[in-house]
């Protein structure tokens, strides 16, 4: 199976972007769900968005839809979510993970995770 390593996380100030990267190794990208989570302090781990395994599917969670972005290359087995207009209260570890279901939305669908990438956004 896919093994996911995100990277891109900082620190930004409110207003900026930041593009989150996850290149993921070992296994048939192509057939995996990529998904990303975040979890802040003190908080469970929330949905963000996910992109199905031939980009006919997307969503996002209703507190990053119209500002964050979420793609994949099938060919450079990599995902990419693009996160405009930051906020503080975007700040938490952003993990990347890789489903064998079509399309998922919830963590437990997920088999594979990510170490995570620390994004912190100031006010």
């Amino acid at each position: 199976q896919v093994q996911p390593v995100e990277s891109g996380g900082g620190l930004v100030r409110s207003g900026a972007s930041l593009r989150l990267s996850c290149a993921a190794s070992g296994g048939t990208f192509r057939r995996y769900a990529m998904g990303w989570f975040r979890q802040a302090p003190g908080k469970e781990r929330e949905f963000v968005a996910v992109i199905s395994r031939y980009n006919g599917n997307i969503h996002y969670g209703d507190s990053v839809r119209g500002r964050f972005t979420i793609s994949r290359d099938n060919a450079k087995n990599t995902v990419w979510l693009q996160m405009n207009n930051l906020r503080p209260e975007d700040t938490a570890v952003y993990y990347c993970a890789a489903s064998t279901s079509l399309y998922a939305t919830i963590a437990s669908a997920y088999n594979s995770w990510g170490q995570g990438t620390q994004v912190t956004v100031s006010s």
